[in-house]
């Protein structure tokens, strides 16, 4: 068995990499390797007896142990087979086919495993609906074999998903169970990855209290364990979120700084997202002279293309006050700017800003305007310029009145200085107060 598993993983691997430099396409190989993956479930699945470790080991512990070993890495280069020919299903059924070699392996592999083809079928495209029937499977596959850990694992895979999806009260619902649950068990590690992901949720669901109080609960956790650095960073990541939230930029630049040195350390995918939103901070405090030298930094170069592109042109536009440009810079890079919720609404705070400072420098100068003349100046629809001026107004951002019975007249009035006569008295009736009470206090102590 051992020599038949180097000839067929041998030939997977050849495979792989002619279908790689042949074809964009997986049709071809998957048929080259349908043959190949056969052999290494089989093989998986063969009675120990038929190893030849079996024979040559010296000791019934030792033959055991090689065969495993040979068994898992046959399940390894299976999984990573059908990942590359995109067959989901054929991993959910490997699931269900491993069962039985599940009872004999200890608890740990058995994990190991089942994460290896969860993790698999997550890279799959278009497999969310898959992933989530696997994971509900493994779930209750877990808790009737007693799996706690394994089961509290996929637990968070599937809350991950539903979160992704935007199913957030199944999500939440969920993640309690699991809160309480592992609390009794004091999984440090654990619980800050359920709070994270907790604080992600309340976040999507705009109730920051919430979020930020999770948060809080996942640093107090991390501080009584070790936190790995993916987990550690993915932390930093979400205390950049919420302080840009507060329109604290500086602080969530320093988090996203973190955040981006561990993933780029690291070489996980989340580098590039961490740093959209370090472009995004500094353009949001007004740092916007600082994107270029991050940007040309040597971290920063190792991740260009048309993420950090979007961010360098949002950068320019408002540089130059320009809200045309603007408008055209999130029309061309729409994916990467409004499919991000964070970016978006940062960008659109942004916009509202941009389009106001605009609209203030063009009314200055006037004491009457037609809305028409300003939407003009701005290059904006009418209707859009008027409701802008009608909230600045409501906002006191300016004194003025719109007067829709001459057409759309717009009335700026000068600022009226607020009268201190109505604060001094005030003061002064406070004053007379504070006295009055010493003065009872006092004669309360002689009659006394």
């Amino acid at each position: 068995m051992e020599a038949l598993y180097e000839t067929v993983s041998q030939k997977v691997a050849e495979t792989l990499a002619g279908s790689k430099a042949k074809a964009k396409t997986g049709a071809r190989s998957a048929d080259d390797l349908a043959p190949a993956i056969a052999s290494l479930i089989d093989i998986a699945l063969a009675p120990n007896d038929r190893f030849e470790s079996s024979k040559t080991s010296s000791t019934p512990a030792e033959a055991d142990s090689a065969i495993l070993k040979v068994k898992e890495r046959a399940i390894e280069d299976a999984i990573r087979a059908m990942v590359e020919v995109g067959d989901a299903e054929g991993l959910r059924a490997l699931l269900g086919r491993l069962r039985e070699l599940f009872q004999g392996i200890p608890k740990a592999k058995t994990a190991k495993i089942v994460r290896n083809v969860i993790e698999g079928i997550s890279k799959i495209p278009d497999s969310n609906d898959i992933l989530m029937t696997v994971c509900r499977e493994q779930a209750a596959w877990a808790t009737a074999e007693k799996r706690t850990f394994l089961r509290q694992r996929i637990d968070i895979k599937l809350s991950s998903l539903y979160y992704s999806t935007k199913q957030y009260k199944p999500a939440l619902d969920l993640l309690s169970a699991l809160i309480s649950e592992v609390k009794k068990l004091d999984d440090k590690v654990l619980l800050v990855e359920i709070h994270v992901l907790e604080s992600k949720i309340h976040h999507a669901l705009r109730n920051m209290p919430k979020a930020r109080a999770a948060l809080v609960s996942a640093r107090t956790a991390a501080n009584a364990v070790y936190v790995p650095p993916s987990l550690q960073a993915d932390m930093d990541a979400q205390s950049g979120i919420l302080h840009g939230e507060e329109k604290d930029f500086k602080t969530a630049y320093s988090y996203f700084y973190e955040s981006f040195e561990q993933f780029n350390s690291l070489d996980d995918p989340r580098s590039i997202l961490v740093l959209k939103y370090m472009l995004l901070s500094k353009i949001m405090a007004g740092d916007v002279m600082d994107v270029s030298s991050i940007i040309s930094s040597k971290a920063g170069l190792k991740y260009a293309g048309s993420e950090v592109d979007a961010l360098k042109a949002v950068a320019k536009a408002y540089q130059s006050r320009s809200l045309g440009d603007f408008q055209e810079v999130l029309g061309s890079y729409k994916d990467e700017l409004q499919e991000d919720p964070v970016v978006h609404s940062h960008l659109k705070a942004l916009y509202n800003a941009l389009m106001e400072q605009n609209l203030i420098r063009i009314i200055e100068p006037y004491s009457r305007v037609d809305v028409a003349h300003v939407a003009d100046a701005i290059k904006l629809p009418v209707a859009d310029v008027e409701s802008k001026l009608s909230q600045m107004i409501l906002d006191r951002k300016f004194a003025g009145t719109l007067d829709h019975s001459k057409g759309g007249i717009l009335e700026i009035y000068e600022e009226e200085a607020g009268d201190e006569l109505y604060g001094n008295a005030l003061g002064t009736v406070d004053n007379v107060s504070k006295v009055l009470d010493s003065l009872m206090g006092r004669s309360l102590k002689i009659v006394s």
